[in-house]
């Protein structure tokens, strides 16, 4: 599948979080959101990557916007490493079973190793792609990058 562009309206999903509660995307509608999409949890590159939104919880919260960490790992694994990482605000999403769903309808699957990219899709309060951006593996995202596209 090709990747998500800016100006269209994101596909809606369903997803469990880390402690099991359902999460789709349309009753977010209203807010902001960042999907971000990271390879694999219990990774160093990918521990710096949820920390990161972790640490810009209370900005994302102050700019009306939630940010996802998404990987295709299972429920459990989420929630495991979440509470090594000491996590208690950012949302982790297992795009677990059917593996790699989401990932794959936005554009953001890498088919050649079964896992997510490392990706960013911001979407605005009526579900219209910002911002999006794949980088490689070992990247971390600019994170100012991303609240500049918040604002504009």
């Amino acid at each position: 599948m090709s990747e998500i562009k800016p100006g269209e309206i994101i596909g809606d999903f369903t997803l469990y979080d880390s402690n099991r509660n359902e999460i789709r995307l349309s009753d977010l509608k209203g807010k902001k959101v960042l999907l971000a999409f990271h390879p694999l949890a219990w990774t160093s590159g990918c521990a710096k990557h949820m920390k990161l939104l972790e640490d810009n919880y209370e900005r994302f919260n102050s700019m009306n916007a939630v940010a996802f960490g998404i990987s295709i790992d299972s429920v459990p694994s989420k929630k495991a490493w979440a509470k090594e990482l000491g996590i208690e605000n950012t949302v982790f999403l297992a795009d677990f079973w059917p593996h790699g769903e989401v990932a794959r309808m936005y554009g953001m699957f890498n088919e050649e190793i079964g896992i997510s990219k490392r990706a960013s899709i911001l979407v605005d309060e009526e579900q219209r792609v910002r911002f999006v951006r794949t980088y490689e593996i070992h990247k971390l995202p600019d994170i100012e990058e991303i609240f500049a596209a918040m604002e504009d």
